[in-house]
């Protein structure tokens, strides 16, 4: 085992993770992940199972010769070929990694494997020589080792460890182990299995009974310096120890836990992220980490909190792993922090009775709706201010383009009152009046948001536009609603740049914001 308080962290997305079912890969979308677990910074990355598919030799082999500053490992089983082939893949890396395996408990025996215990100890010694006569970086696995009686494991890994094996992984196949027994396991081996300071002594968990990342820190723990994981803790049946979970355990806690890592935090989200979009398997909402709730807060007594000191309710930073920022999310259980907190972000300062009166609306409309959304928001506070009329008024669109030839739009407003006609080029339609309503009111606010909802079904539905537009800090929301969408996108850009032209000319006060 190793001495060092080092955790290496053994990344097997690309292989256990691409198991799930519906996960799979093309070779492009493994290197586009494996560039992304380099940036991340995993120590390895198991790229595949070079035999089981001349498609998966080729990711393999592609991503050996393209990743550096990550350790190449390609699963083999316990058999010469298998070796043979897995070689050929990663022998092109860096730093390969041969990484063996077989069955070691009396069910696989029996029931799979059909081999006595001193055959398999034999394919176990003969493997892992093998692989040695390519690379001394030869990690062995002892496959549904914790279901495996705990004398034979010893012997086992013993016989690995003799025959060269520098990394020794036990693994969790079928998440059946609890925290209390896997640290027993890891224990037992330390204390009787010699010359394991040697070697570094892994696991990999899986997640039957959720126990995954529990189970991998009481190893830790215990002596193991690896951790075989997947990002989102992607993998067969319910998944693998999450890389995420795992990391920010060791770094939030580093009072209990005091191991270093070479992990990158900050590339977190965006890994999961691209997972996820790769995949097509999306995070549930509450996933710890890089959930979409996992930084968002609804309750007024948490939101509060947050707002005061994000450390009241938050135990790391969202920027810490990758995310811009938390969430405050508008709802029943909100309070009056949190939506003046809002109005603030948009610029708005209510004297208190006309503060209280937009409070109340807001209840009272939380309690019909699940959120409320920002445009909510706005329609009520527009009640609430005596705002001058609008400045700029759309009056017409009209736009052509096709497969042959450069849309092309031509957009006339009033601008205090006077008539402007623009003709643009651009990319789509959407572009090409944008660009029109830019040039007619001279001004180019940065495009934060552009989204598009159906109001009514049917192919003459009407669309609703909603565009989020900023200009030296200040934010706008404007809606647009037409039958045509590229009527409803000038709409809407045409409203949004009416709010953020009375935003500048009314700046918050920050006097008025003392108690907030």
């Amino acid at each position: 085992m190793s001495n060092n308080n080092y955790i290496h962290i053994f990344d097997t997305t690309l292989r256990d993770g691409e198991q799930a079912p519906g996960c799979s890969m093309t070779s492009e979308e493994k290197l586009r992940v494996a560039y992304q677990l380099e940036r991340l910074g995993v120590d390895i990355i198991e790229a595949g199972f070079p035999i089981s598919s001349e498609e998966d030799f080729q990711s393999v082999k592609k991503i050996a010769q393209k990743i550096k500053g990550c350790q190449i490992a390609g699963l083999c089983r316990a058999s010469m070929k298998d070796i043979d082939r897995g070689w050929e893949a990663v022998q092109h890396s860096e730093s390969p990694r041969i990484h063996t395996f077989i069955a070691t408990s009396e069910i696989h025996l029996k029931h799979k494997l059909r081999k006595s215990r001193d055959q398999v100890l034999e394919m176990i010694s003969g493997a892992v020589k093998h692989a040695r006569n390519y690379t001394d970086n030869v990690e062995f696995s002892c496959e549904d080792a914790t279901r495996t009686d705990i004398d034979y494991l010893c012997t086992a890994v013993d016989v690995a460890v003799r025959s060269g094996a520098t990394t020794i992984n036990i693994p969790d196949t079928v998440g059946y182990t609890i925290p209390e027994e896997f640290a027993y396991i890891i224990h037992t081996l330390v204390k009787n299995v010699p010359n394991l300071d040697d070697v570094i002594l892994s696991v990999h968990c899986h997640n039957d009974l959720g126990l995954a990342v529990a189970n991998s820190h009481a190893a830790i723990s215990e002596g193991a310096r690896q951790v075989e994981c997947t990002v989102n803790g992607l993998g067969e049946r319910a998944g693998n120890a999450s890389l995420e979970e795992i990391v920010m355990g060791l770094s939030v806690r580093s009072d209990k836990k005091p191991y270093g890592f070479g992990i990158n935090t900050t590339q977190i989200y965006p890994t999961s992220r691209l997972v996820s979009q790769v995949t097509g398997v999306n995070v549930q909402p509450n996933k710890a980490i890089v959930g979409a709730n996992a930084f968002a807060h609804e309750a007024g007594i948490h939101q509060d909190g947050v707002l005061k000191e994000s450390i009241t309710y938050e135990i790391m930073t969202p920027q810490e792993v990758g995310i811009p920022s938390n969430q405050i999310v508008l709802g029943k259980h909100s309070g009056r922090h949190a939506f003046r907190d809002r109005l603030q972000e948009y610029g708005y300062v209510l004297e208190p009775e006309a503060f209280e009166n937009a409070f109340t609306k807001f209840k009272a409309l939380a309690d019909k709706k699940k959120y409320v959304f920002d445009e909510d928001i706005e329609a009520l506070i527009n009640q609430e201010f005596l705002r001058s009329s609008d400045y700029y008024e759309f009056t017409a669109a009209s736009y052509s383009g096709g497969t042959d030839s450069s849309p092309e739009a031509s957009v006339t407003i009033l601008a205090g009152g006077e008539e402007i006609s623009v003709r643009e080029t651009g990319s789509g339609p959407v572009d090409a009046i944008f660009k029109a309503v830019k040039k007619a009111t001279g001004l180019d606010p940065r495009l934060e948001n552009f989204s598009v909802s159906s109001i009514t079904g049917g192919t003459d539905a009407q669309g609703e536009v909603t565009v989020r537009i900023s200009d030296e800090g200040v934010i706008s929301q404007g809606q647009g609603v037409d039958t045509d969408i590229s009527v409803a996108s000038a709409k809407a850009f045409v409203s949004a740049l009416n709010r953020l032209r009375w935003r500048k000319e009314h700046p918050r006060r920050g006097s008025e914001l003392k108690g907030i």
